[in-house]
């Protein structure tokens, strides 16, 4: 991927990473434009880095997507870089569930991006070079057993993205995934801003940008921090097993 002169769409963009990211690549000379449900957070994020759009969108509603991606194929006929970072996170007790945060996680972590990709498809199928980008996470790789559908829709989209990648391998179009370790964001609570088991969140965006400036045609971006959960099977079944239980306990204590 190049990281400039690209018209860029980043769901989930009013905030966290999400917006650090948009931040980072407006500022390196792209156009940028950020999609999310709250109107106050994107009009908040493109008032404070003029020349960054905005598109209101409720990521779950396949309806809204459609009209999204026609907006777009409107508005900027040269998008040719779409990165799927939206996203929610929710604690879950599956001895005494409630399924409707299960399902909104389903429908907007995994749904989400697989419904947005095949609606801007034909715009980046347009472009001389094209670029989707996926968010999964450490989690996919070591699920935290407290976000226990999270954890799988990172793992499904980490399997997704590897069937996207093969499917266009002979198109113009790339697919890179980014997985994200414990970062310093709100995604469950302000708490998570200031974990210090977190990382800042500007040191992660910093390395995410210097990874795909320096390995231009990477598929995986993978930051020192994540590494440990991204390799962990590969010490086998004893000592995965074993990192599993000491990292959920580790997670279930607060700092």
């Amino acid at each position: 991927m190049n990281t400039t002169g690209n018209t860029i769409l980043i769901t989930g963009g009013g905030s966290g990473i999400g917006r650090a990211l948009a931040e980072a690549f407006h500022a390196l000379g792209n156009k940028v434009i950020i999609a999310g449900r709250r109107q106050q957070a994107l009009d908040e994020t493109t008032v404070a880095n003029p020349g960054m759009s905005s598109v209101q969108l409720n990521i779950e509603d396949p309806a809204d997507i459609q009209r999204v991606s026609l907006k777009l194929a409107s508005d900027h006929p040269a998008l040719n870089t779409v990165i799927h970072n939206a996203g929610i996170m929710r604690p879950e007790n599956l001895l005494d569930p409630k399924l409707s945060d299960a399902e909104a996680t389903i429908l907007t972590n995994l749904l989400g991006p697989i419904r947005l990709t095949a609606a801007l498809l034909p715009q980046l199928q347009k472009q001389p070079n094209a670029t989707i980008l996926t968010v999964s996470s450490g989690l996919g790789f070591i699920p935290m057993a407290v976000t226990p559908t999270y954890s799988a829709t990172k793992a499904a989209i980490h399997s997704w993205s590897q069937s996207l990648r093969y499917q266009l391998r002979s198109t113009n179009i790339g697919v890179i995934e980014i997985a994200p370790p414990y970062v310093q964001t709100e995604l469950m609570g302000a708490a998570q801003a200031v974990d210090p088991r977190a990382m800042p969140l500007k040191d992660f965006i910093a390395e995410v940008i210097h990874i795909l400036q320096a390995q231009p045609n990477a598929t995986e971006v993978l930051v020192e921090r994540v590494k440990p959960l991204r390799f962990a099977e590969a010490a086998g079944p004893e000592k995965y097993s074993a990192f599993f239980n000491q990292f959920n306990d580790a997670m279930n204590h607060p700092h």
